[in-house]
């Protein structure tokens, strides 16, 4: 037999399939992790077996395999046949698509299975025996330790873990290793998983559902059953039970024998969405994220990968879990840009959710209470199947939302955080005993510093953004690449020591809360705040057990989370994410608003909402208050169209950088210039107007950790011929890849 082997190494040069013998005493199959010798030099080399055959026909000697790295094979075929789709889609290397479907660490062995110790009492002995041996005559003990551990022992009627035994009964283990060898006990070592621990909430009334919500579950399950491979819009306001959808459609794919992906955006998002999940579905559920540890993350992976696992429940990744009989995949607030992967392979989980869906002939279930603009557009032409909920849960209303002009703030003498409107709702939230949640997408206390006498602002050194000032450690940090400096107590231009702090964060937040409101518990939850593995697990812990009356955050809080006491929600600051240079600024800003809403009023008490803005007459914020979505997409697909952006076209950004400023940019121009002729030329006269724009110049932030950045945007109008240029692009870049080249992003989700 013989083996087609790709070698682990990410390398235009190797990645092809090398072809290996297998030895007799080796039972070789396609999927598995192998050791073999590679190059001239036979160094020991990982790689994937992806096919096996009977024959080879060379007149070159072919090398063994030496040995399988685990006794099962890592890679499904479904997985296989995925990893070549995303290197052909992705225009990446195979192997690197193949990392996407295993465990970093199980490449080098960097993790392995975690045995534990047991012990039992021994068959063979009666445990009076046992006794009187551990006795004198008169009962005194002669072992108290020994005699504790038996006793234990027989007392359970288990076989228990060394480590459990000793937790117990601390200093046993010495009384252990006696035992064992005069033969009262015997020991064993178990195979064991890593699990992480997420608290279980379970319902206390079983849910009935109402009629929208049976149409979604019906449909849906319906097509699990009969294997459609078919793309569902579930688009359901804030509280309409979309959770509850999800489960019971799982529920009808687990009985159908199959297995379900769900995904959710958020890491912050993943401890009660699995403790919802595992009440439902106990040890059914795995969980993927990159929060776990090392050996958690294997562990989980190796359940699902053995059978032990039909449920995963995990972070974009988890779209590639490794099931074999797969039957639904569930993306959650399917709207949010982190299901785009900012690094090569730059695959979307929607798009490889959309490819398993094919090869399995399985549903997708795509939800959020504002689903993005492209998918909305695609229910309304009949490519996904639109499911609504327009109501939320038990005939609750939606909340009241109401917006500040902060124009009028200021001219009244209020040059707070904190409107009187805002102060005065708190006081009423607070004073009834229940929580609220304040948003505002930013950071740090200052979003910058500045000279008051010549208007310098202080600057990373190493990118071309402003720093910002977090009071907690009095230093100012650079969100991009990390640098902290002191706040320096002259201006590094003029020399004078009129330094001034401009802007808010979510730590003065915090801090003018607590002046506001003298005593009152409070949590940020930010980047800065989340560091430890548990971190977001016990702050929405914490707040969700009542210890807490106000939840203070960036968008982490503004989605997905449900907590039944809170009452108000305020955003701080409305305006902060539409200034961003983004044709989705406006989307964007509407999906924000619209799900920090959605948190307030979730149970009996009806819910308030705040929003603070210097454009109270801006369209997101008009729509957000009036919870009217269609409006939104009304307005904001005609914008679009009137601009040909996205859905009408598509954007390409060819990305270079380099620490020579003078070299990078002549390079990108006479790069983007030659691309343009290309183009042209394969369009012809023709197709020449699908080309909308092709501009050459500087990144609208044009340096990030000390490397300068050159752009060329490319806007294609969405045609039959888009395809096409498309791969005319990539092959392009692929042709003329220089040391200066960084990305090509197709819809860039970041365009600075």
């Amino acid at each position: 037999m013989f083996a087609e082997v790709i070698i682990d190494i990410a390398h235009a040069n190797v990645d092809r399939l090398f072809t290996y013998r297998v030895p007799e005493h080796l039972n070789i199959s396609a999927g598995q992790h192998v050791l073999v010798p590679f190059g001239s030099g036979n160094a020991l080399k990982e790689g994937f077996v992806l096919s096996v055959k009977s024959d080879f026909d060379t007149d070159f000697p072919v090398k063994d395999i030496i040995r399988v790295m685990e006794p099962y094979p890592v890679l499904t075929e479904e997985q296989i046949e995925l990893a070549g789709w995303v290197s052909r889609s992705y225009h990446c290397l195979l192997v690197e698509a193949l990392r996407l479907m295993i465990p970093a660490r199980l490449r080098g062995s960097r993790v392995r299975e975690k045995s534990e110790r047991t012990v039992v009492l021994s068959g063979e002995i009666p445990y009076a025996e046992m006794l009187a041996a551990l006795r004198t005559s008169g009962g005194k003990a002669l072992a108290p330790k020994q005699l504790e551990v038996v006793s234990l022992l027989h007392n359970t009627g288990l076989e228990m873990s060394v480590a459990d035994i000793r937790a117990y009964l601390p200093g046993a283990a010495s009384a252990i290793s006696a035992l064992i060898r005069k033969g009262f006990i015997l020991e064993n070592e178990h195979v064991t998983f890593r699990r992480p621990d997420y608290s279980c909430r379970r319902a206390d009334t079983p849910v009935v559902l109402n009629a929208a919500q049976q149409n979604a579950v019906d449909a849906v399950s319906e097509a699990v059953v009969q294997q459609s491979a078919e793309t569902f819009l579930l688009h359901g306001v804030t509280g309409s039970g979309k959770t509850e959808v999800y489960m019971r459609c799982i529920d009808r794919c687990l009985k159908s024998g199959r297995e379900a992906i769900v995904l959710v955006p958020e890491i912050s998002l993943t401890p009660q969405t699995v403790g919802l999940f595992r009440a439902r579905f106990d040890d059914d559920v795995a969980v993927l994220h990159s929060r776990l540890s090392a050996g958690e993350r294997f562990d989980e992976w190796r359940r699902i990968r053995l059978g032990r696992a039909r449920v995963v429940v995990g972070a974009r990744s988890a779209v590639f879990a490794p099931f074999s009989n797969l039957g639904l995949i569930i993306i959650d607030e399917e709207h949010e840009s982190s299901y785009q992967s900012e690094s090569a392979p730059r695959y979307h989980a929607a798009e490889i959710a959309a490819h398993r869906s094919r090869s399995f002939r399985i549903p997708v279930l795509l939800g959020s209470a504002t689903p993005s603009l492209l998918s909305y557009f695609r229910a309304q032409s009949g490519r996904y199947r639109l499911l609504e909920m327009p109501e939320r849960v038990m005939h609750r209303p939606m909340p009241e939302v109401e917006t500040v002009d902060m124009r009028e703030e200021f001219l009244a003498g209020n040059n707070g955080i904190f409107s009187r409107k805002m102060q005065s709702l708190l006081r009423e939230c607070l004073d009834g005993g229940h929580q609220a949640m304040l948003f505002l997408n930013r950071r740090g206390y200052s979003t910058f510093v500045s000279c008051r006498s010549c208007g310098t602002v202080i600057q990373c050194p190493n990118c071309d953004i402003s720093m910002t000032y977090h009071k907690h450690g009095n230093r100012l940090k650079c969100h991009f690449c990390g640098a902290s400096r002191p706040v320096p107590e002259i201006c590094p231009n003029c020399g004078k020591p009129f330094i001034k702090f401009f802007g808010i964060g979510t730590e003065q937040v915090e801090e003018q809360l607590q002046a506001l409101f003298p005593g009152v518990t409070s949590l940020r939850m930010d980047t800065d705040t989340m560091h430890h593995k548990n971190a977001y697990q016990q702050t929405l812990s914490a707040f969700a057990s009542g210890e807490y009356s106000v939840l203070i955050g960036t968008q982490m809080i503004a989605k997905g989370h449900d907590f039944p006491n809170v009452t108000l929600a305020g955003v701080v600051a409305a305006d902060a994410s539409l200034c961003i240079p983004d044709y989705r600024s406006t989307e964007r800003t509407f999906q924000l608003l619209t799900q920090i809403s959605g948190r307030a009023g979730r149970d009996e008490t009806p819910g308030k909402v705040i929003i603070q803005t210097y454009s109270p007459n801006h369209p997101a914020i008009v729509f957000a208050k009036d919870h009217d979505y269609k409006g939104f997409y009304r307005y904001e697909l005609a914008q679009r169209r009137h601009a040909l952006f996205p859905p009408f076209s598509m954007f390409v950004r060819l990305l270079f950088s380099g620490p020579d400023e003078e070299a990078l940019f002549r390079t990108g121009e006479q790069y983007g210039r030659n691309l343009e002729a290309v183009l042209l030329e394969h369009l012809g006269e023709e197709g020449k107007n699908d080309l909308l724009m092709l501009s050459c110049s500087p990144a609208p932030i044009q340096r990030k950790m000390n490397n300068y950045r050159y752009q060329v945007l490319i806007k294609l109008l969405r045609t039959k011929r888009t395809a096409d240029i498309l791969h005319l692009i990539y092959d392009y870049e692929s042709e003329h890849r220089n040391e200066l080249f960084a990305t090509l992003e197709i819809n860039p989700q970041d365009m600075l």
